[in-house]
């Protein structure tokens, strides 16, 4: 099994052959070792809504009305949040048409920006933000998974990683081992999650409508909400609603992506925020605002109330939920550092494929040293906090890319075009965010920013500079050998 460099679309070809998409195009020969277009629409529909509805629903809730201080003002900042990530999903159905590569943000910035920009993006997602946002969905599949087994007792936080550990490496293997099966999961997951949120919703609406408001009498009562903790309360709702740009990371898999992603954007966004906001206003119907803050599980303490001794279903139900967020998240994310290694910002492994399975083996594998270390250095609401203001910086430097893109090259091809107005809103309410964060939670954000800065020095020692010592070249060398022989993977041919 030799050892070969694939054929890397360089920096500059980024920028000038935006239309040529990837050399992966599907193929029917057989034995061909290659990425296929095997996301069709219902199952881009499923990653998108299978990725967004995960722990978010689950955990935002508290985290709203605690920085936001009545029901009222959390209704509408799920609606804002849904709205917002309405117009952000839109605009990466823009560029998803016009630069037909995976690969997501990174791809983005690097077609607008350049090399330096893109790799500083493409470090924080793998050292800091991807590992993060793993732990924060693993975490809740462990809790809620847990659930039915040690209910009304506690459960001890070491059970929780333990059963946190065993969910991602089931999701590595799942996705490590076949597309198809992983795409075919995603769909069983996403309808299993949806039928978790009718069962919160119908009995919620149903007490609603035949007289259960007391919750609601007094609900924009404004005298515990803060402005401080208002940018709190967006980045949790952002969060819940996380996920919207993960089809773009798949681009070269989409069948016709021109029709298909636009489509499967508009159509999940429509279904994500109507669930998200009944399923909130089923919480309140049930609970009040000192209930829903007391519990460190909503949907379970909901489902006791509520259903009784049925309500061990209902943890099981979310448990499933999160796991198709981690198994949608990481089928997307293996792509963005396959595509960073195709452009030589990664060690070249990263770009190769197994010989018989045609999965992105050794892009999946990379996150879960370090998803693991922050599942057990961590808790939930500091990981959430930490993460927010890195992920919505890099992604208003992404719409900001779209303008850019506009400016600098209009006559490029845009088979899908969103209103001016709809990135310039998207972008400015992005970095406000990023603003008052600094304000709101200046520890983790502190740390967020610094984490990103650490990638300038990355990118010159790792990337920029080529002149390294020959003994590290030849030991990097043996190593990635090494790893393509046990991996059993090649270059994409």
């Amino acid at each position: 099994m030799s050892l070969r460099s694939p054929s890397p679309m360089g920096p500059a070809s980024a920028r000038n052959g935006l239309q040529n998409g990837s050399s992966l195009d599907q193929s029917e020969a057989q034995g061909k070792v290659e990425l296929g277009r095997k996301v069709t629409l219902l199952r881009g529909i499923s990653i998108i809504i299978g990725t967004i509805i995960g722990a978010g629903i689950f955990i935002s809730p508290k985290g709203i009305v605690q920085n936001s201080g009545s029901i009222g003002v959390s209704l509408l900042v799920w609606i804002a949040c849904g709205v917002l990530s309405l117009f952000g999903a839109l605009c990466y159905a823009e560029l998803g048409t016009c630069i037909k590569k995976s690969g997501g943000h990174y791809t983005y910035i690097l077609a607008a920006f350049g090399p330096k920009m893109a790799f500083i993006r493409l470090w924080v997602e793998l050292i800091a933000l991807r590992p993060a946002a793993m732990a924060v969905i693993s975490l809740a599949f462990g809790r809620y998974i847990l659930e039915p087994l040690f209910m009304p007792c506690g459960i001890p936080p070491l059970a929780i990683k333990l059963a946190t550990t065993m969910g991602i490496t089931a999701v590595m293997y799942l996705n490590a081992m076949s597309v198809t099966w992983s795409a075919r999961v995603q769909i069983l997951l996403t309808c299993c999650k949806l039928l978790a949120l009718a069962l919160i919703v119908a009995p919620g609406l149903y007490l609603l409508l035949t007289g259960e408001t007391s919750n609601f009498a007094n609900a924009f009562d404004t005298s515990r909400m803060q402005l401080s903790g208002m940018p709190l309360a967006f980045y949790s709702g952002m969060y819940a609603y996380a996920g919207w740009f993960y089809l773009n990371f798949v681009t070269e898999e989409i069948e016709n992506p021109e029709r298909t992603l636009p489509l499967a954007i508009c159509i999940s966004m429509a279904v994500v925020t109507t669930f998200y906001v009944l399923t909130n206003v089923a919480y309140f119907t049930v609970m009040s605002v000192d209930e829903l803050l007391a519990s460190d599980a909503v949907a379970v303490t909901f489902a006791e109330q509520v259903y009784g001794g049925f309500s061990v279903a209902v943890p099981v139900f979310v448990a499933l939920s999160c796991f198709g967020s981690m198994n949608g998240s990481l089928f997307a994310l293996a792509r963005m550092f396959y595509v960073a290694s195709r452009e030589q910002q990664l060690p070249t492994v990263l770009s190769m494929i197994h010989v018989r399975r045609h999965t992105p083996l050794p892009a999946v594998l990379v996150l879960y040293p370090l998803t693991v270390l922050q599942l057990f250095v961590g808790d939930i609401h500091s990981l959430l906090n930490f993460m927010s203001f890195m992920r919505w910086l890099f992604i208003a430097v992404v719409v900001l890319g779209l303008l850019y893109l506009r400016y600098t090259q209009p006559d490029l091809p845009r088979p899908f075009k969103v209103p001016l107005f709809i990135p310039v809103v998207f972008c400015l309410t992005c970095f406000f965010m990023v603003f008052l964060s600094l304000f709101s939670d200046p520890l983790n954000t502190g740390i967020g920013f610094a984490i990103s800065l650490t990638g300038l020095p990355a990118y010159y020692i790792f990337v920029h500079y080529k002149h390294r010592p020959q003994w590290f070249q030849r030991g990097f060398d043996a190593m990635s050998r090494a790893l393509q022989i046990v991996l059993e993977v090649v270059p994409a041919e």
